[in-house]
């Protein structure tokens, strides 16, 4: 029996989000889109010394021999598909969502098989639109070497890895330069630096009942602890603290919205809706007034989706 060739490289896979739906509302114009972007992406990667590995249906993998190249390269495309994207309708733009892993992985010819690609392919069907997602393998390898943020999200399921994969989130901001290049562009899109770091234990914040919080909500939930033990000490009597921890339940729950999966224009809704009932509760006089805004906010809601659905 032949033992099969190996080899550790850092795979790069991406895939186009919401694909099908694309093509039912216009089969050649986004088949001509999306084979315009896969050029691109490939000229991107090319310029990083990767090679594109195979291109199926809606799919791209790659591979590169250097993890921080994969890294640029994944942030380059998402970048220049950004601008290209600008130009378009909410309904036409086609985004990508990318997963990077380094790992060992079996050599056929050309192609590349094995749980090092299953890894990043399953990083990628997890991405936000746009986004990237990384490998605990590649985040060790690029954390002091890009200027851009790391968000930890736990451990990420995959077959065949019974323990699961830890996962990040690369943060490359918004594009607000469309002249600008990877270095100028990373610098000033980041959202933390990269000396401001520190390993999944600091970086990813606070976990509390199964929530991830991150730090500014961590420090909103201190802040929250404090003010009902002063409350207790100070006035048992009177339960004043309710009022300071509304506004903080809001501001933490805001910031949820920021980096939700979920639409975050819903997301808010949600939010404030929550608070407007927390209101109505903790000034509580026999009425229920607050159903009149939450039937606004639910209205707005449902305008949102269907407007979602349309798109």
């Amino acid at each position: 029996m032949d033992i099969a060739d190996r080899k550790l490289t850092t795979v790069f896979s991406a895939d186009v989000q919401g694909y099908s739906r694309l093509m039912e509302a216009d089969e050649e114009g986004t088949f001509a889109t999306l084979k315009s972007y896969r050029d691109a992406m490939a000229r991107l990667i090319a310029a990083q010394n990767g090679r594109v590995v195979n291109t199926w249906g809606d799919g791209l993998i790659a591979e590169f021999s250097s993890v921080v190249a994969a890294v640029r390269a994944a942030v380059d495309v998402q970048n220049e598909l950004a601008e290209r994207n600008a130009g378009r309708s909410d309904g036409a733009r086609m985004q990508f969502r990318i997963g990077i892993n380094l790992g060992d992985v079996i050599v056929d010819g050309d192609d590349i098989y094995g749980d090092g690609v299953n890894v990043a392919a399953r990083l990628q069907a997890e991405a936000p639109a746009g986004g990237i997602l990384i490998s605990n393998t590649v985040y060790h390898q690029v954390r002091n070497k890009l200027p851009v943020g790391f968000e930890f999200l736990g451990n990420l399921s995959v077959k065949n890895i019974e323990e699961g994969v830890p996962s990040y989130a690369v943060r490359i901001g918004e594009r607000s330069d469309p002249a600008a290049g990877w270095g100028r562009q990373a610098a000033e899109t980041v959202t933390a630096p990269l000396s401001a770091m520190a390993e999944p234990s600091a970086a990813s914040g606070l976990h509390v009942l199964g929530f991830r919080l991150d730090r500014t909500q961590a420090t909103l939930l201190v802040i929250g602890a404090a003010l009902v033990a002063i409350n207790l000490v100070a006035s048992p009597q009177v339960f004043w603290a309710r009022w300071p921890l509304l506004v903080l339940a809001l501001i933490g729950g805001l910031r949820w919205t920021r980096r939700t999966r979920f639409d975050r224009t819903l997301a808010a809704l949600l939010v404030v809706g929550l608070f407007v009932t927390g209101i109505n509760l903790a000034s509580w006089q026999g009425e229920f007034w607050a159903v009149w805004p939450l039937l606004a906010f639910a209205l707005a809601a449902a305008a949102r989706w269907l407007m979602r659905k349309r798109a």
